[in-house]
């Protein structure tokens, strides 16, 4: 299907095989899922309502979405309000697919690896890439790492992020925090505080083999301390993160 878009909302096929398990078994089993953007930073998938085994049982609740239109919330497996479906949208495409909250179920497979947090966004890309720039960073004046070979990340839609060495890093200056946030394109990070700055730092410890190049380095958050590149200090990013 050609890509479609009403409103912030963008539509399209993907040509993976989709799976989803909850309760010790496959409850959906597509090839036929939509990869829908509700919002600008990823997607979510829709199934075809055929391809779902698990019984879905009206909650008596609904959700209104000014592009989709009104949704009925279903319970899936005993999980409450773990489904929705739009079956009078004004977006054709989506009358007959079903939405299940993500982290409400136990898995989700893309063919036959599983997948984190959210689907891979096809046009989400990350290179690694292994440099010899000159890259310090700074928290209120201070040098917390300084280091001539960093590996440097390019994300899609994110700022350059710089990853060092341990042994470059002011460790003693880090403080570890119970904080991990997961990423479906890296896998689960921990961080660091710095300075009494909450959680300025994190690092990969086993990420997945898409971007293994990062393990066990240290990133710096970009958007909120002074990262001089070659000498030169660079501009604080406008992100989601700052």
């Amino acid at each position: 299907m050609e890509p479609i878009t009403r409103g912030r909302v963008r539509i399209e096929r993907t040509a993976k095989r989709v799976r989803v398990s909850l309760g010790g078994r496959m409850i959906a089993d597509t090839v036929g899922a939509l990869l829908v953007w509700e919002v600008p930073y990823y997607p979510t998938y829709y199934l075809p309502r055929e391809d779902v085994a698990a019984e879905l049982k009206p909650s008596g609740h609904t959700a209104h979405s000014p592009s989709r239109g009104e949704a009925v919330l279903y319970d899936v497996e005993g999980v409450a309000d773990a489904a929705l479906a739009y079956p009078d949208s004004p977006i054709e495409e989506l009358r007959d697919h079903v939405r299940f909250k993500w982290d409400a179920m136990d898995a989700w497979f893309e063919e036959d690896e599983e997948v984190f947090v959210h689907p891979r966004d096809p046009y989400t890309r990350v290179d690694v890439l292994a440099s010899s720039r000159h890259v310090r960073v700074e928290v209120d004046g201070v040098t917390v790492a300084d280091s001539h070979s960093p590996h440097i990340l390019f994300e899609t839609g994110l700022p350059a992020r710089y990853y060092l060495p341990k042994p470059d890093v002011r460790l003693d200056l880090l403080e570890h925090t119970g904080t991990a946030t997961s990423c479906p394109y890296k896998g689960t990070a921990e961080y660091w505080s710095v300075n009494g700055h909450a959680d300025l730092a994190w690092s990969y410890r086993t990420p997945f083999p898409e971007s293994q190049k990062i393990a066990g380095l240290i990133s710096f958050y970009n958007e909120k301390v002074d990262i001089y590149l070659d000498g030169e200090l660079q501009e604080r990013p406008a992100t989601k993160f700052s």
